[in-house]
């Protein structure tokens, strides 16, 4: 018998229609630009750079899909299935990339490895060589070194949900196959990777729609890309409508890389039919295997955290970190995490009613309710902001017209510039983040366990309680961690949207960064890196602490 209090089938489908309306005003907004006609500069962009625009991003989403996929699946399983010397370590290590912002790994790289660069100069000292015809260096300033840097950022989206899929896996599957003979490689690749194919996946799509989205890297290593197109013609050309428009164009390209993942699953269904979870076995490496899972894990770490943090060291060192973390950037760094915290919480709880509403009620109209409120992620940040500037506006003025006729009050502005604003703009920008962790992770929740609760009186919102959110509490807090990261390194919505006289330590590392003052902009970024690290290392254990009947 349904419990009185329990929201009804109708009740989560109306949730699920009011927050689609909410937090898809600012992309229909922008949508809305797609009927303004523009065909003249149009036909200039296809003319001169809109074949580069196409190229350079499907090599970009090609190079970093396949980069990311390689090492955040490899480095899961390892420290989840494997036991090697420093794997505990490694377990939260594997993360810390996540506190980096992409441009500012770009930035060190730079400065380490272009021609003036301390390993280049090393190198003509000691082979003799004069100029640059001498010998040949990789240009780290092309679509190449744009790949790597961004795969040594964004791989950690993929290992902590990949992670989170191992541990949440069943351990008699694995003993079925290795009764059928599957040695520890053959069954990873036969059982537990398929298994954990949605989470991967998932995590995959994050890391493309990041890449797509990036302006600072591309924008530093002149590598022409759609969202470099979409500020040069915005900002550049003065033509929004044509920006909006481009910016439909690289909607299409993730939607095109979700439907198609969707499309090859078929009707395949990847949730356990066992509640037997027990402690997973794990191999124990030695010698050559255990030196080699070391390395495989070691190198990303490495390459994407410990050299760009020691290269920012070194700069807040001669930039003065002492004076400047003493004085401004402990309020900036305030600001952040407030802000990073609040729309963490506010998106993943919203993508839970979405992807629950979804699971009890898989109707085409909740999907595509669902997918439309995850568009955000899509689109660039401050085609975000302006989107989300536009029904702040048209509300402000309402509320300040009925305030002066009823009351006679002069109220100004409310949301638009304000704290809320700019939250209401990072959950439109990052709810995809959080609908795709809570969603691949619902989904592997057996619906007879749904059954057995409906059939001993639980209604839908007390299974959600007692039966789900045990089951997926570190998906549950992956996905929020994405977000607070996310909300950490983000730039060109907080730089449009914040209030007045109101800097975060994105905004101020771009500022520093931009005026060409490098060793000042390394005590900012280290900001961000530092108040990254705890919630990552936390995280890290929750989630190691997660599975159902013990922590491996």
């Amino acid at each position: 018998m349904r419990s009185p209090a329990t929201p009804t089938g109708r009740g989560w489908s109306v949730a699920v229609f009011v927050l689609v309306a909410v937090v898809s005003l600012p992309v229909l907004a922008v949508a809305s630009k797609l009927l303004v006609p523009s065909a003249e500069v149009w036909s200039h962009l296809a003319g001169t750079v809109l074949a580069t625009y196409v190229a350079n991003s499907l090599w970009l989403m090609l190079g970093v899909g396949v980069c990311v996929a390689f090492g955040g699946i490899g480095t899961a399983w390892l420290v989840t299935m494997c036991r090697f010397p420093g794997s505990r370590t490694l377990e939260w290590a594997l993360l810390l990339p996540m506190a980096m912002p992409a441009y500012v790994v770009a930035y060190t790289y730079t400065g380490l490895l272009d021609y003036a660069g301390p390993v280049q100069s090393g190198l003509r000292v000691l082979f003799g060589w004069h100029t640059a015809r001498d010998y040949w260096f990789p240009e780290i300033r092309s679509l190449g070194g744009a790949i790597w840097v961004m795969s040594m950022v964004l791989y950690p989206y993929v290992t902590m949900l990949a992670r989170a899929a191992f541990l949440e896996q069943s351990v008699c599957v694995l003993e079925a196959s290795r009764t059928l003979g599957c040695r520890p490689w053959r069954a990873f690749l036969t059982v537990a990777l398929p298994l954990a194919r949605p989470a991967v996946a998932a995590g995959v799509a994050l890391a493309l729609m990041e890449t797509l989205n990036d302006f600072g890297t591309v924008h530093y290593f002149a590598v022409d890309t759609f969202t470099t197109g979409i500020y040069r013609t915005w900002l550049g050309l003065g033509q929004p409508a044509v920006a909006a428009q481009l910016g439909a164009v690289l909607m299409l390209f993730v939607l095109a890389l979700v439907l198609a993942e969707r499309i090859s699953r078929g009707g395949r269904r990847y949730h356990h039919t066992t509640g037997r979870y027990r402690r997973l076995p794990q191999l124990r490496l030695t010698g050559f295997a255990a030196l080699a899972a070391q390395v495989f894990c070691l190198a990303p770490i490495l390459l994407g955290f410990l050299i760009p943090a020691g290269v920012l060291g070194l700069w807040a060192i001669e930039g003065g970190a002492e004076r400047a973390l003493a004085g401004e950037f402990l309020p900036l760094a305030r600001n952040s995490v407030i802000l990073a915290a609040v729309a963490g919480l506010a998106a993943v709880t919203v993508a839970l009613v979405l992807a629950y509403a979804l699971r009890l009620h898989p109707r085409p109209a909740v999907k595509s309710g669902v997918r439309l409120a995850s568009l955000g992620y899509a689109i660039p940040g401050s085609v975000i902001a302006v989107g989300t500037l536009v029904p702040l506006t048209s509300v402000d003025r309402v509320i300040a017209d009925m305030a002066q006729s009823t009351l006679g009050w002069s109220v100004g502005l409310l949301l638009t510039g304000s704290i809320a604003g700019l939250v209401y703009a990072y959950v439109v920008r990052f709810l995809a983040v959080a609908v795709n962790g809570v969603e691949a992770s619902l989904g592997k929740v057996t619906p007879s366990m749904e059954a057995a609760a409906r059939t001993l009186g639980e209604g839908s919102l007390g299974t959600l309680r007692r039966v789900h959110l045990p089951i997926i509490r570190g998906s549950l807090l992956s996905a929020g961690l994405l977000v607070f990261v996310d909300v950490m390194k983000e730039l060109p919505a907080t730089l449009i949207m914040r209030p007045f006289n109101f800097d975060t330590l994105a905004t101020r590392t771009f500022t520093l960064a931009s005026d060409e003052r490098l060793a000042d902009a390394g005590a900012p970024a280290l900001a961000i890196v530092l108040a990254g690290l705890l919630p990552v290392m936390l995280l890290s254990r929750t989630i190691a602490r997660s599975r159902p009947g013990g922590s491996p």
